[in-house]
């Protein structure tokens, strides 16, 4: 058979099992339950609940019996899987790895064991995009993705077994790398650039092949918006450099070092068969212009969509990313954590504010909890709604039984039925519960930033007789690339007492920034995915006149209290307006993985400078 007709005949397979098993969701659902229980019927936790996995009736004792949890009631007996006790405790097959959760407990990653077998199912998960995809997107098979792929920091734990991030985990695994030749999936990044450990020479060379590869892609993208959006900016820092080396045909010295990466981007390079010149003139024609606004259409002129994530904390790129695409749709295609992989947009090139994600019923055995719904007691099981019977308009926390031995785990995804594929129910994402500060894949809630922000304050300020009166904070997206947090700071200053020099604020914003959770610690020190904290200092009164706003706009005076966070808009204007003096960490906050010390991978001084220093997009 053809490659074309093949394709065409596993697309049109694919599709056919989404409607399968959307139609019949709720035998689906009762039918993964059942194996879960069954593969996991050894699991010590299954035998503390008192439920025999693999007897009859299983799976109405353990809806009966099993209770809602967090992280923190599983950590115990993660911990004995990371020290290395093998035997069955949560999951009747082996643990292969842990996968490093954004989430933290303690101020340190969640670690959530998986089985090899999870691997397999998180691929199948991929191939139902583009089956998907090229039903709106005709054409995907004649030409290449421009898709920046990057891994991350990975440790051992006591026990000897790997710990990374869910998307490193599959970049490394056989069925990336070993992937078969698919024409609707054909990168331009070369494996090798995708695995160097080395962001800086990763970046670098990912973007000379999309470069190159300029007439040929037709759709660009990251995971997250905002590491795309950094992918642009390093473009608009060292385009330069990037033509220099595609008009010479080779890689300067200096640009990248690894070996396995300089020959494969070698080979890149030499396909250009003499037209470098001609190819880094067209593409200094577009970047030397002084707006970038359309610099993604203008560069890679035959790109169709960008694919990235914009629900969520990335909703807040989406005015970026649309100045920089000049106006190509954005495209959000799958739903997924480190606990598992949960479902499809079936509609992709929808606006991202109609963005709904189906749940496949095959991946896990979903449950919901609704929301608000509880005011004199704690929700528990009893609770719980299945995947079938969730209400259109209605909120739910999403919980999720797993292959891999998480058993009614509450994610902490707060979700809103939009519709219905079939019988499975499609969610618009609403929120991350208790998150108040987002820039890429850091979490920080209102207690930990609270906490960190008055140790830093009473620490810092007190020699110079100086308090903190009051505070709120935002993620700034929109000025810098990266996005940094921004803190506002009254203060109250004796009459006449020594002012607080800049150096103490610089050391307040450093010290908030150590304050903060692991996740925000490697952002910012590692992956330079965070830029440095600001501290803004407004005049005296200034959150008197945040409170008579907010009672303006009929917010109760009797119960008024200063908001930990806000978003970009009016407040902020209002705070910006009584700035006094701005503040910003003057190096990036300690970080190690697995608790070993580890060299930054970003070495080259004029890249610490650029992911240390803010850098204003005045024409966003």
């Amino acid at each position: 058979m053809p490659e074309a007709a093949a394709v065409c005949a596993e697309h049109r397979e694919k599709l056919e099992h989404i409607e399968r098993v959307t139609r019949c969701a709720g035998q689906e659902q009762r039918r993964v339950l059942a194996e879960i229980l069954s593969q996991n019927a050894a699991a010590e936790y299954l035998r503390r609940l008192g439920v025999s996995g693999d007897a009859p009736g299983a799976d109405e004792a353990f809806r009966r019996v099993a209770p809602l949890v967090t992280y923190e009631d599983i950590l115990p007996d993660v911990l004995r899987i990371a020290n290395g006790d093998t035997s069955p405790i949560l999951s009747g097959k082996p643990v292969s790895e842990f996968l490093t959760s954004s989430g933290t407990s303690g101020g340190e990653r969640k670690l959530m064991p998986t089985i090899e077998e999870e691997m397999e199912r998180r691929s199948g998960m991929y191939s139902l995009l583009m089956p998907v995809m090229s039903r709106q997107v005709p054409g995907l098979d004649k030409g290449k993705a421009m898709y920046l792929y990057f891994v991350k920091s990975e440790w051992r734990t006591p026990g000897g077994l790997p710990a990374r991030p869910v998307l490193t985990s599959f970049y490394r695994s056989r069925y990336f790398l070993e992937r078969p030749h698919d024409p609707y999936t054909v990168y331009t990044s070369p494996d090798e650039a995708v695995l160097c450990e080395d962001a800086f020479q990763s970046m670098y060379a990912q973007l000379i092949c999309g470069l190159v590869h300029r007439a040929d892609v037709l759709r660009v993208g990251a995971v997250f918006a905002s590491g795309f959006l950094r992918a642009i900016r390093f473009l608009e820092k060292h385009w330069p450099s990037l033509c220099r080396d595609i008009r010479n045909g080779e890689l300067d010295a200096n640009a990248i070092t690894d070996p396995a990466v300089r020959d494969a981007v070698g080979n890149v390079l030499r396909r250009c068969d003499g037209g470098g010149a001609a190819l880094a003139d067209a593409i200094e024609a577009e970047c030397a212009r002084p707006s970038w606004q359309g610099i993604i259409r203008r560069v890679w002129p035959n790109t169709k969509y960008i694919d990235v994530i914009v629900t969520g904390a990335m909703a807040q790129y989406i005015p970026t990313l649309e100045f920089y695409g000049g106006g190509l749709p954005l495209a959000c295609t799958m739903y997924a954590s480190s606990e598992c992989y949960f479902g499809l947009n079936l509609n992709p090139m929808c606006k991202p504010s109609e963005v709904a994600y189906t749940l496949i019923p095959t991946m896990c055995y979903f449950e919901f909890l609704p929301v608000n719904n509880y005011v004199d007691r704690e929700p528990d099981h009893r609770d719980l709604v299945d995947l079938v019977d969730v209400e259109l308009g209605h909120e739910y926390e999403l919980v999720v039984t797993t292959y891999s031995g998480l058993y009614r785990y509450r994610v902490g995804d707060v979700l809103r039925v939009a519709g219905f594929k079939n019988a499975a129910p499609a969610f618009t994402f609403v929120r991350r519960k208790n998150v108040a500060l987002s820039i890429d894949s850091d979490k920080t809630d209102e207690t930990e930033l609270h906490a960190a922000v008055t140790d830093a304050a009473v620490n810092h300020l007190a020699p110079f007789g100086a308090s903190l009166v009051e505070y709120t904070s935002y993620a700034d997206t929109t000025t810098t690339i990266p996005g940094h947090y921004v803190l506002f700071w009254e203060l109250r200053s004796p009459a006449g007492g020594t002012p607080v020099p800049a150096s103490v604020f610089e050391d307040c914003c450093l010290a908030v920034e150590e304050g903060l959770n692991s996740v925000y610690r490697q952002c910012r020190a590692a992956d330079r995915s965070i830029g440095p904290l600001e501290i803004r200092v407004v005049a005296e009164g200034t959150f008197d006149k945040l409170m008579d706003y907010a009672i303006s706009r009929g917010a109760s005076i009797n119960q008024y209290k200063a908001p930990r966070c806000v978003r970009p808009g009016p407040v902020v204007e209002l705070l910006d307006g009584r700035v006094q003096g701005n503040y910003f960490s003057p190096k990036c906050p300690k970080w190690s993985p697995g608790n070993k010390a580890v060299d930054h991978q970003w070495r080259r001084q004029e890249e610490d400078q650029l992911m240390h220093s803010p850098i204003e997009l005045e024409a966003v």
